[in-house]
């Protein structure tokens, strides 16, 4: 009898252990090693505006901020401190004779006078009073299908020089592993030089090198320079991969991105026209954002569609149901951030309330975010977060 009831309690407790290592382990992906981490606002910006600014740039040093209100007519730049006073209000675009041409990257602060602009002119540098300080003209610079402007996209310091994403057209070759092996996914401006260089290759064990097609700049990087090193993403791809930043820019290690939920487009045998193709990229899950902040990896991106949405989304509807449709979806598939630590494991994984995840921007150690704009009201101000991250204790 004694022996029957010893093994019942043995076996309640080996029941009751593996039970709850069980859910522990279910649990991993949003949580591990016994404490949670998620982002905390430290300090805010308040910045009195109507209308619709695109932040380019934050000086934290200077507290200081430049942003544009992009029109069809007009680029406005405003320097405005972080007490909310405007510094100086100007324009370098269209027919001033010192204009950068199209802008190929974000505004950059470079002190408490002056600012970099990047443009199909050249690097030009102006006072905060719109003189024009210095311009140097860069040799064949490429023709980008498109530039991503605004806060988290930014020029970042490298090698005497400045990197911006390259999204230059190029054009197919005869497989898709040809085509992707020949892209330079960085441009690295070198004003002592002046010119433009692309840097890095897409590595032999990514998707892109498998021989498979993809819809245009799906691959377009997310990435942040730290001292030693490059972190990178390539678009829809869920892995990161750390190159040295010295100038062979060799690969140092890489990881998968354990994404919970993580609908991506993985690619077609044939390049195609068809809508079924290029249209994923609007449903296809993508990177947004890379930092490294604290010793954790900090990434923004976008989830992608579930297969019955994305099969939905190819419907043709009247424009009432589409509106409908893609306002649902918004609401649906929220951009979300990803915490992992120096190993790639995901510690948490959230939509951030009332921050916009893709703005993310390293300034001076700190770590900066929009927050996200109210779709229903048209707000009178703007504010900008300083975050940092909470560690508790489980």
């Amino acid at each position: 009898m004694k022996n029957i009831l010893l093994f019942a309690l043995v076996y309640s407790i080996l029941f009751f252990s593996c039970k709850k290592k069980e859910n522990k382990e279910s649990s991993k992906v949003r949580i591990k090693n016994n404490y949670s981490i998620s982002l905390e606002r430290i300090d805010s910006i308040t910045f009195d505006y109507i209308g619709n600014p695109t932040i380019h740039d934050l000086d934290p040093k200077n507290r200081m901020a430049i942003f544009m209100e992009h029109k069809e007519s007009s680029q406005i730049i405003n320097i405005t401190s972080f007490d909310g006073q405007l510094i100086s209000s100007l324009s370098k675009w269209g027919d001033q004779p010192d204009n950068y041409g199209k802008l190929l990257a974000s505004l950059k602060i470079i002190n408490k006078n002056s600012f970099y602009a990047l443009g199909t002119r050249g690097l030009l540098k102006f006072n905060f009073d719109g003189t024009l300080i210095s311009s140097v003209h860069i040799s064949e610079i490429p023709l980008l299908g498109f530039s991503n402007i605004g806060m988290g996209d930014g020029m970042e310091e490298l090698n005497s020089g400045f990197t911006i994403e390259n999204r230059e057209s190029t054009p197919k070759l005869k497989s898709g592993k040809e085509y992707y092996s020949n892209i330079k996914p960085l441009l690295l401006v070198l004003p002592n030089k002046n010119e433009i260089v692309g840097i890095l290759k897409i590595p032999d064990s990514s998707i892109f090198l498998k021989g498979k097609w993809f819809f245009n700049n799906a691959w377009d990087p997310a990435y942040t320079v730290i001292k030693d090193q490059i972190v990178i993403a390539f678009g829809l791809e869920p892995k990161l991969y750390c190159f040295s930043s010295n100038e062979l820019y060799s690969l140092i290690k890489e990881f998968p991105l354990n994404l919970p939920d993580y609908q991506y487009f993985k690619g077609l045998d044939e390049f195609s026209s068809d809508v079924r193709f290029f249209g994923q990229a609007r449903t296809s899950g993508k990177i947004l954002n890379v930092k490294k902040f604290n010793d954790f990896f900090i990434i923004s991106y976008f989830p992608g569609f579930n297969a019955s949405d994305m099969e939905e989304s190819f419907i043709n509807k009247s424009p009432e149901a589409s509106i409908e449709f893609w306002s649902k979806m918004k609401e649906k598939y929220p951009s979300r951030i990803a915490i992992l630590d120096s190993t790639g494991n995901v510690i948490n994984d959230f939509v951030p309330e009332g921050l916009e995840p893709s703005s993310m921007l390293l300034r001076d150690g700190q770590l900066w975010m929009m927050e996200k704009p109210d779709e229903e009201v048209e707000r009178d101000y703007y504010r900008l977060f300083r975050v940092g991250l909470k560690v508790e204790n489980i």
